[in-house]
């Protein structure tokens, strides 16, 4: 008689966790190609309401200056890299006055300006060697090629294709935060492995309720080390950060046009009147006032 098989059956490996896009569906960006070709001499770019940018060298030396968090900085680039400016700031290319560098650059609109979670997250410069992008190069060969060619649709595509790249670019800065600069925020907690499961969890289900319990069983932490470990990569409590969610969906669904009533219903907000309250709190008006002054497309809302 043969013994039983006492051998268990392997555990299923766990779903891979998509960090960002709950994220990206939530808040989109937009990408429109401005510039490709050399740039010589001195190039100005102002700090404009609303506006970033996504530059590639693909060839050249150059200096770049920006205004940093603690005054002028100065960067000299010696070889193909990637220069993402996600919030409004001036900045400056010094290149040779003939024969300069050979950029490909795009203005990105990213939906909730400086409120929109990878904006907030992000440094002033997010400079990186395309060599240290894995999987770089095809999305580049298609960009450089609508880029330098005036086909049908070819400024459409490769400001997809931009959009594309910046996916690349936040991949990589989530899983390399200190060569990215990325020390706090949203992208902070989504780097960590055990914090990035219950960011996830609240990301993609926002409207369901998220105590500190729940949030921490997600992580598989006990409270007292998530809410340390949350406090000490996010910058923010759990509770304040999951109103803080909510409140920026909140925005952007009333700009799309929906109602205070059922915006409030779909984030988790008890009533309307709730919403409002902590809308006025978080934006400084109430979000009829916000919608006149964001687009023409909100309608009036009672309750506010």
């Amino acid at each position: 008689m043969k013994p039983a098989d006492s051998s268990k059956p392997d555990a299923p490996e766990p779903t891979p966790v998509d960090r960002l896009a709950p994220i990206l569906d939530r808040f989109h960006v937009r990408a429109q190609l401005f510039h490709t070709g050399p740039l010589c001499g001195l190039h100005v770019f102002d700090a404009a309401p609303g506006r970033a940018f996504l530059h590639v060298l693909r060839r050249g030396t150059m200096e770049v200056e920006h205004q940093g968090d603690h005054g002028l900085v100065r960067t000299a680039l010696a070889e193909p890299t990637l220069l993402l400016f996600p919030r409004p700031v001036h900045h400056v290319f010094r290149n040779a006055p003939v024969d300069g560098p050979d950029f490909t650059c795009a203005t990105l609109d990213f939906d909730g300006g400086e409120r929109n979670p990878i904006v907030q997250s992000l440094p002033a410069l997010l400079a990186v060697p395309l060599a240290a992008v894995e999987g770089l190069r095809p999305t580049l060969d298609l960009l450089f090629a609508e880029a330098d060619r005036v086909r049908c649709g070819s400024r459409l595509l490769a400001g997809r294709l931009f959009e594309v790249l910046l996916v690349q670019v936040l991949r990589w800065a989530l899983d390399h935060p200190a060569q990215s600069g990325v020390h706090h925020g949203t992208l902070a907690g989504l780097s960590h492995p055990q914090l990035a499961k219950a960011l996830s969890a609240l990301h993609a289900c926002p409207g369901e309720p998220w105590p500190l319990e729940r949030l921490a069983a997600q992580a598989g932490m006990s409270r007292s080390a998530f809410a340390a470990a949350f406090k000490h990569a996010v910058g923010t409590t759990p509770a304040a950060y999951v109103l803080d969610w909510r409140l920026g969906l909140a925005a952007t669904r009333l700009r799309e046009g929906r109602a205070v009533k059922q915006v409030a219903h779909e984030l988790g907000f008890a009533r309307a009147g709730v919403l409002s309250k902590s809308f006025r709190q978080r934006y400084g008006v109430s979000p009829r006032r916000w919608c006149s002054d964001n687009t023409e497309f909100c309608r009036r809302y009672p309750n506010d």
